[in-house]
């Protein structure tokens, strides 16, 4: 152990007598670490969001499809679906998108027939009847907004219409809510001249989470023209779009993993002449290549593990601390009413570890090989170049 820490002290003071030169392989080092890992924490976090969310949602979505389109479906599917064993509550939906062009925001309205019971009530009351709507705290903010406010908008005739403001609410995560408008459901309908009888889509409780696909295989089977989509569906889809997205992240940083595979590159192809000599000299007065072997393990462990160290440290910091600014805005996608991120702290240790592999390892062998070359050169030869 003596002998380990002793070659460990030489091996630090040898890093400190060139620390310009580590110095800038830690910094490039950290700053690619930092760049994958901020992905890599952002995404997942934004997935654990995404679960903890939905787990309010509806159990199985039914929507229609005509010429393989998402179509209105006649609300008394509902009828036929409550007959299905196991099936509690199912209730046909009236919503839709709105665009604002006056403050250039995109809004989600949904018709309710009663209280939902995933909301919060900030300010004021839920709608109750026709002319009212409540908002969500992104479109009060978009429109200056207060309670009793008149809500100007344009129906799907091209006529104005308005409706008064009764309350403010939020959720468990705004992620989903933020840019959300309320109406009763007539009142909604009317305002989409959606026809009588007919919904948007509708959405069914089942009481076993485990015959959730037995329901909607039933549901396909009772109504062919219908596409039920399932909660663990829903979360695949939000999945794939994460990847996809923190695919393009990746793509984005690519040159930082250029840089550092220049970097280790570099490394792979051969020592400095001044780090030859060292090794000669080491040699000379009595070192073995295991020794060597030893130190130059010692001085690639405390750049490539300080390095990581700090990649990690400042992705946490970028990410949780700070909300991830320089990625969020690739994530945010098409809703200019996107709240503001508050990212709980999920850190998926495989993803660390893997990372800490694929980044670790090969610098650590890009470091260890060219030395074990020189070491097992005769050291005379070494130090006569």
């Amino acid at each position: 152990m003596t002998r380990l820490l002793k070659i460990l002290e030489y091996g630090l003071s040898s890093l400190a007598r060139r620390k310009f030169k580590n110095f800038s392989i830690i910094a490039i080092y950290s700053f690619t670490i930092a760049a994958l890992a901020s992905i890599l924490l952002l995404t997942h976090s934004l997935k654990e969001i995404a679960v903890n969310v939905l787990a309010d949602g509806p159990d199985i979505v039914v929507q229609r499809l005509t010429g393989g389109r998402h179509d209105l479906i006649p609300a008394n599917y509902t009828q036929g679906i409550e007959q299905l064993a196991g099936v509690g509550r199912v209730t046909p939906r009236i919503w839709g998108y709105y665009y604002d062009s006056l403050y250039q925001t995109n809004y989600t309205m949904l018709g309710v027939q009663q209280d939902m019971p995933q909301l919060e009530m900030v300010e004021g009351r839920m709608v109750v009847a026709d002319g009212e709507c409540t908002v969500g705290q992104g479109v009060a903010t978009a429109q200056n907004a207060e309670i009793g406010n008149e809500l100007l908008l344009i129906n799907s005739a091209g006529i104005g219409s308005t409706c008064e403001i009764t309350g403010m609410f939020k959720a468990r995560s705004n992620l989903w809510t933020n840019d959300l408008i309320l109406f009763t459901k007539d009142d909604l309908q009317r305002f989409f001249a959606t026809p009588a009888g007919l919904a948007t889509d509708i959405t069914v409780e089942v009481f076993n989470p485990k015959e959730i696909p037995v329901v909607a295989q039933k549901i396909r089977q009772l109504f062919p023209d219908t596409r039920p989509v399932t909660i663990n569906e829903i979360l695949h889809t939000y999945e794939s779009v994460f990847n996809w997205r923190s695919g393009m992240m990746l793509t984005i940083f690519a040159s930082s993993l250029i840089a550092f595979s220049i970097l280790a590159w570099d490394k792979a192809t051969g020592i400095s002449g001044e780090e030859k000599q060292e090794i000669g000299i080491l040699k000379a007065i009595g070192w073995d290549t295991g020794d060597i072997l030893a130190l130059k393990f010692s001085e690639g462990s405390v750049i490539s593990v300080t390095a990581f160290l700090l990649g990690i440290f400042f992705a946490y910091i970028h990410v949780f601390l700070l909300g991830a600014p320089l990625l969020v805005p690739v994530l945010k996608g098409w809703s200019v009413l996107f709240p503001p991120l508050h990212l709980v702290p999920y850190v998926n240790m495989y993803q660390i570890f893997t990372l800490g592999f694929l980044t670790i390892v090969p610098y650590m062998a890009s470091t260890v090989i060219p030395s074990w070359k020189s070491a097992i050169t005769d050291p005379e030869s070494i130090m006569r170049g």
